[in-house]
């Protein structure tokens, strides 16, 4: 056997692996990066600079892929499964408070199971967004916003396949079941409070002159 060829085969793959691997990174990081930046501006309701970010989170992805589409072993190492995740995350979230229809993986382009991953995520989102209209007291959006975060709960439970193929979207849907367990709470406190607040109006009208 020519072990000096054989040598040179192998660093010359493991080198080509290497360099793709080192154009992942940055690029799945830009993406994670950009998708955050997205979900802050939605809660901000800057929608059209969350549409930008969302756009620069597909095109640091799309660099990442790129890079990798002779190296599987590296595409599928995981970076770019969480890039995947976080873009997802952000769209569903910019859907569900923008009160439209949601993405589905193939629209996004992502895999099944970081879009699943993201969905989850998107969960704890709409919480927070379910928070802010209670603080503005809008509980009949508050209400509608958590009968859509229930909707995607149960999309979720029915996902029983091993952690290895759904990168473990079990504990991921344990985390967003508790979420909405307290949403539900919450959003039965502020509805005793508002019917105590009307009943409070009503009776101080009542004693007007």
């Amino acid at each position: 056997m020519d072990l000096d060829g054989l040598a040179r085969d192998l660093h010359r793959r493991f080198e080509a692996r290497n360099a793709a691997r080192e154009q992942v990174l940055p690029a799945a990081r830009r993406s994670i990066r950009a998708s955050a930046n997205a979900i802050r501006a939605i809660h901000r309701r800057e929608t059209e600079r969350a549409r930008e970010l969302i756009s620069e989170s597909r095109a640091a992805l799309d660099e990442g892929l790129t890079a990798v589409v002779e190296h599987p072993e590296v595409r599928y190492a995981g970076h770019l499964q969480d890039a995947q995740k976080e873009y997802a995350e952000a769209n569903v979230t910019l859907a569900l408070i923008g009160g439209v229809e949601l993405p589905s993986p193939q629209s996004l382009d992502v895999e099944d199971a970081p879009y699943l991953n993201g969905v989850a995520e998107a969960i704890g989102e709409g919480r927070r967004h379910v928070l802010d209209l209670l603080r503005s007291r809008d509980v009949v959006r508050a209400e509608a916003i958590l009968d859509a975060l229930e909707d995607l709960y149960g999309l979720l439970v029915t996902i029983d396949y091993p952690d290895a193929l759904t990168m473990n979207l079990r504990r991921t849907t344990d985390v967003a079941r508790a979420l909405i367990e307290k949403t539900r709470g919450d959003l039965a406190i502020a509805f005793a409070q508002n019917d105590m607040r009307e009943a409070l109006e009503r009776h101080a009208r009542h004693l007007e002159p």
